[in-house]
């Protein structure tokens, strides 16, 4: 996968909240079994017609097609368990998405796709809006490594969290196998002192019983 540090960019702001995985990505568009190709149908419903023709009065159509963060409403990604949300997401371009509330499969399944979701607070969430209401190219900063989403033109910035191995994997452009594989000499170490210690263990209850053993005959010869 691609190394995630720091990502500068405009924000597209897509405010309604409790946005479903359906909704993200419609259960028709959901026979391809590779992570590409889902960019085209990502808010299908929301974006076309019946017709197919772009809705002129959504967000996507008529934002900066280079922006890499979507800020969305609170309690994003919920319902269904399909990573193929977190796939159209990454296929359309965007590589952070902002709310002060993630579904946690959705969570999940965006880390692996190598989007990274910042869950900040409802405040913080509404300041964002409120600036880019009010410049729409207000650029939104994300360090992953510091931890730190910031928006320079209102001088605000907030932490958010991230599990470590997930913040390594994303640094490093690992997924989880190359995360293991990256542990082999730690593994093998564990297994050597695992080994180790489990003989000397063998050898102590060898020990134990060959002196119980000794004291239960001299207590019989007696």
């Amino acid at each position: 996968m691609e190394k995630f540090i720091n990502i500068s960019s405009t924000g597209v702001p897509l405010p309604a909240e409790n946005v479903d995985t359906d909704q993200i990505i419609p259960a028709r568009f959901l026979k391809a079994t590779t992570k590409t190709g889902f960019g085209e149908n990502l808010f299908r419903d929301w974006r076309y017609d019946s017709n197919g023709d772009p809705n002129p009065d959504f967000i996507l159509n008529s934002a900066d097609k280079d922006s890499k963060i979507l800020v969305a409403g609170k309690n994003f990604g919920c319902g269904s368990s399909r990573e193929h949300a977190a796939w159209a997401l990454h296929d359309y371009g965007f590589r952070v998405v902002v709310s002060s509330f993630f579904a946690d499969i959705f969570k999940n399944n965006a880390l692996n796709t190598n989007v990274l979701p910042v869950q900040v607070t409802d405040d913080f969430l509404t300041d964002i809006f409120r600036a880019i209401e009010k410049n729409k190219e207000t650029v939104i900063h994300v360090n992953l490594k510091e931890q730190v989403i910031e928006i320079p033109e209102l001088g605000r910035k907030e932490f958010f969290s991230i599990p470590l191995h997930k913040k390594t994997c994303l640094m490093e452009g690992y997924d989880d196998i190359d995360f293991l594989l990256s542990m082999k000499k730690e593994i093998e170490f564990y297994e050597k002192t695992s080994q180790y210690l489990r003989l000397l263990n063998e050898s102590n209850e060898r020990s134990l019983k060959l002196r119980s053993d000794v004291s239960s005959s001299v207590v019989d010869n007696d």
